[in-house]
């Protein structure tokens, strides 16, 4: 392991261009959002981004600096590509501060539970500390803190998957049911062992159930399989928050969306395809003060259900990361990043943000969201809006990069056309 280093301190904005570089690990769209608002709020000319596939719409972008790791998915794998990267950053720029940021479950997991050895070789990490982190993300204990606070969950079965029954008593719950991974990192990593993985599993029927069960029960995934009542409602009865907690474990902005569309395709569903931004002050309060009360540090993503049998908001988890849509946040005006690198790089820090601006982001074309969009009065807000788009960044648009972006939304119609259903 490599001796610590003291950077240079960052002290002014204008400074952070200079003396900051940014790494990321993981290549999907969520990279790309960190990597274009460090461009934006600081001019950051390069972002290191490390994936083990070449991922086009990234390594194409003149903003990243992209590196195939065939092994960060690993935990030595990660941890020794971070050790690679440090020595090279500081062999040539000892005065550079580093930053690590990740892009899903598995890495934040990774990233916090390294977060020592990590700082000793001069990253800032901003992550919880690994037994908060565990506690929380695993759905079980998330839903016993949620009853704690007097925060509405769903009706909730657990399953072993490692020690549990062969078969389920599969005509005992009532239908339809929602199945998903108590440890959403382990079932992740179990992918390439569970026939017809899915990232959330909406069961139809007994026979359906059983069929989960056996692909699962049988895989590389032992911890918990949770299954809960389905809230009523489409898409846009869906809501998630995303916060961002400084070191001190205050909230410093919170803003809430809308999803009006998700995907549908069997590897996308739980992923969101298009969202509008609201605000909610009463639900900011009580997100902010069961935030608050685990002292929680960095950024969050919590998802939830507005039911309405009861006029009350039903969480589903968090995440400690922001989710791959969170681009959302800057259709509205909140740059994360800036808010981020502020506080945890050279702690400058404001009142919280509470997001009341109503704005559209959108990954897919307009198009499929006048198709499938089907409640007619958000169809008609939508209309107001021009749509923030992620990957589509002025000043990033080479011809190739242009091409495949253009490719990848023109696939979303044979998407949508071949797995959309109506979930009401």
């Amino acid at each position: 392991m490599t001796a610590h280093v003291d950077p240079a301190p960052i002290t002014r904005t204008e400074d952070v261009a200079r003396l900051l570089q940014p790494v990321v690990v993981g290549g999907d769209i969520l990279a790309y959002s960190y990597v274009r608002e460090l461009h934006r709020a600081f001019g950051i000319e390069s972002t290191i981004v490390l994936a083990t596939q070449n991922i086009k719409m990234l390594s194409e972008s003149r903003f990243t600096d992209y590196r195939l790791e065939p092994h960060i998915h690993e935990q030595e794998g990660l941890y020794n590509a971070l050790e690679r990267i440090a020595q090279e950053v500081h062999g040539a720029h000892p005065e550079k501060t580093l930053l690590i940021l990740g892009c899903d479950d598995c890495h934040a997991r990774m990233l916090s539970q390294g977060k020592q050895r990590l700082q000793d070789l001069g990253y800032v990490v901003p992550y919880i500390d690994f037994p908060l982190l565990d506690d929380i993300t695993q759905k079980r204990r998330f839903y016993e803190i949620c009853e704690e606070l007097d925060i509405p969950f769903p009706k909730t079965w657990y399953f072993d998957c490692g020690n549990g029954p062969d078969e389920l008593p599969v005509d005992e719950f009532p239908y339809p049911l929602i199945a998903k991974p108590s440890n959403s990192a382990q079932f992740q990593d179990a992918e390439p062992s569970i026939e017809g993985w899915r990232k959330i599993y909406e069961i139809e029927s007994p026979e359906e159930l059983a069929q989960v069960w056996r692909s699962i029960r049988t895989s590389d995934y032992n911890n918990l399989l949770v299954l809960q009542d389905f809230i009523p409602g489409g898409d846009d009865a869906m809501r998630v928050l995303n916060s961002y907690s400084d070191l001190d474990g205050h909230v410093r902005a919170m803003c809430l969306g809308q999803p009006v569309l998700e995907y549908y395709d069997p590897k996308s569903v739980g992923n969101y395809a298009a969202i509008i931004s609201r605000g909610d002050q009463a639900l900011y309060d009580k997100m902010q003060e069961f935030l608050e009360k685990l002292g929680y540090v960095g950024f969050s993503n919590i998802d939830m259900k507005y039911d309405s049998r009861t006029g009350r908001y039903v969480l589903f988890e968090i995440n400690p990361r922001l989710g791959r849509s969170s681009y959302f946040c800057r259709a509205a005006g909140l740059n994360m990043m800036k808010l981020l690198t502020n506080d945890v790089v050279y702690g400058k820090r404001e009142d919280c943000v509470y997001n009341h601006t109503v704005a559209l982001w959108q990954n897919v074309p307009t198009g499929i969201l006048r198709r499938y969009v089907k409640d007619q009065e958000l169809s008609d807000e939508l209309k107001q809006f021009k749509g923030t788009h992620t990957l589509f960044c002025k000043g990033d648009l080479p011809l190739s990069r242009l091409y495949r972006l253009l490719r990848y939304y023109a696939a979303q119609y044979h998407n949508f056309r071949d797995y959309y259903f109506d979930k009401k």
